[in-house]
């Protein structure tokens, strides 16, 4: 079966044909934009992710205008659903004939958008998605490390599991528990990840001296965790972790509150990532905490429009009237680095755009992005690029409504903290 590439490799040597009887194919043709492709979840229980795509996508499209550049940008729903995801980004390579495919939010959306550029051999980033379900869950045996074999095509940015439970047990630390740990994981690519024996958070947390309650996966949309809630109330968990969609943790923690089980500390990641998420519990949000990707108050610019974190945040909350969310950073730099390598290669050249993605080095909105093997593991380091991250608690505001309060840094000192952790009640 032919790939993207063959067929491009096919029309350049008609273009070469072509050229000795001066009727040379131009590699882009003239005034033709540089077509992205971008696949995130903008409905569906994900949703949330995707709230900013559209002020994202928008600024983008006017920052490149006014810098004289032509660029369009296809975009398509997953719907939440990975085999949605892998069918629009089919459409995206086959229909639409992008030259580069973007892809953001939850390993359920980027990781079949990457498996399927990596089967056509067309290139693509990828980030928000933890690096390891990300590039784990894509090889052909998961379990066997010895068999992980590097992308050619697909690349990706953000941090790992090894930063998120260095944050937040950096955060726990901060408290006096009697280290009891419910773990909350769910049977989709983050859960099995991040409660995986080997790479996940049971090997760390048994290191330090926490002990692990781990009641077993449970299917995404769950009605009812009444035995995950007995089992930490039994044990006298006083710290609640794990990695849930935003409906699954307003479902448990309000059965939590009903049935008197109040931990001193809920570090959950995902489903509290966004003001809404957190609004939805009315007070019992308050000093809920979570990893923070990207805030308001990152030190980063972007080199897109030289807009600093606290400026993009502020436009996003202009435009919409409502508060900036991570997603905003991490999306705002897919952006960014898809023009800096369009910059270095012919759009329509899928192995220069893939080497010229490879050679990447560039201060983003989100910190620096560079496919250089820095702190990863060899395996992994041709296709990882790692972000800084951090730790944070929601705080309820005297008028209503919550902030996000970074509270470690110890993982990121550069990026400012704005009060300790505190004990939920």
């Amino acid at each position: 079966m032919l790939t993207r590439r063959d067929l491009l490799k096919s029309a350049a040597a008609t273009g070469a044909l072509a050229a000795t009887s001066g009727l040379a194919m131009p590699a882009l043709a003239q005034g033709a934009p540089i077509k992205l492709g971008y696949v995130s979840p903008q409905t569906g229980p994900l949703a949330a992710f995707a709230e900013a795509d559209k002020f994202i996508i928008d600024g983008f499209m006017a920052a490149t205008k006014a810098a004289g550049l032509n660029y369009e940008v296809v975009v398509k729903d997953s719907q939440s659903n990975p085999n949605r995801a892998a069918e629009v980004a089919k459409e995206l390579i086959v229909s639409d004939e992008v030259n580069l495919v973007l892809v953001a939010s939850t390993p359920e959306t980027t990781n079949p958008v990457a498996t399927t550029c990596e089967a056509e051999e067309v290139p693509c980033i990828s980030t928000a998605a933890p690096w390891q379900p990300w590039f784990i869950g894509q090889q052909a045996n998961p379990g066997d490390p010895a068999s992980w074999k590097p992308f050619n095509s697909a690349f990706h940015f953000f941090w790992g599991l090894e930063d998120v439970i260095a944050v937040y047990t950096n955060m726990w630390g901060q408290l006096e528990t009697n280290k009891k740990v419910g773990g909350l994981f769910p049977n989709d690519g983050d859960g099995n990840a991040w409660g995986d024996k080997a790479v996940g958070f049971p090997p760390v947390l048994e290191k330090l001296g926490y002990s692990l309650n781990d009641p077993g996966r449970y299917q995404n949309l769950t009605d009812d965790f009444s035995a995950q809630i007995n089992a930490f109330k039994s044990d006298g968990s006083d710290v609640i972790t794990g990695v849930m969609i935003p409906p699954d943790f307003t479902t448990f923690w309000n059965q939590a509150q009903q049935q008197g089980f109040k931990p001193k500390v809920a570090s959950i990641g995902k489903a509290i990532l966004f003001p809404q998420a957190v609004e939805a519990l009315g007070k019992n949000g308050h000093n809920l905490s979570c990893e923070v990707w990207w805030s308001a108050s990152h030190p980063f610019k972007s080199s897109l429009t030289g807009q600093s974190a606290g400026e993009l945040a502020e436009g996003f909350t202009k435009a919409t009237g409502r508060p900036w969310t991570q997603p905003i950073g991490f999306v705002h730099a897919l952006f960014e680095v898809a023009v800096d390598v369009m910059k270095r290669a012919d759009p329509t050249d899928s192995e220069a755009v893939i080497a010229a993605i490879a050679a990447s080095n560039i201060e983003t909105i989100v910190g620096k992005v560079a496919w250089d093997g820095a702190n990863l593991p060899p395996f992994a380091g041709r296709n990882v690029a790692k972000t800084p991250l951090v730790g944070g608690q929601w705080r309820l505001k005297d008028g209503g409504g919550y902030d996000l309060v970074i509270v470690d840094n110890q993982t990121a000192p550069n990026i400012p903290t704005g009060g300790k952790m505190e004990a939920i009640g």
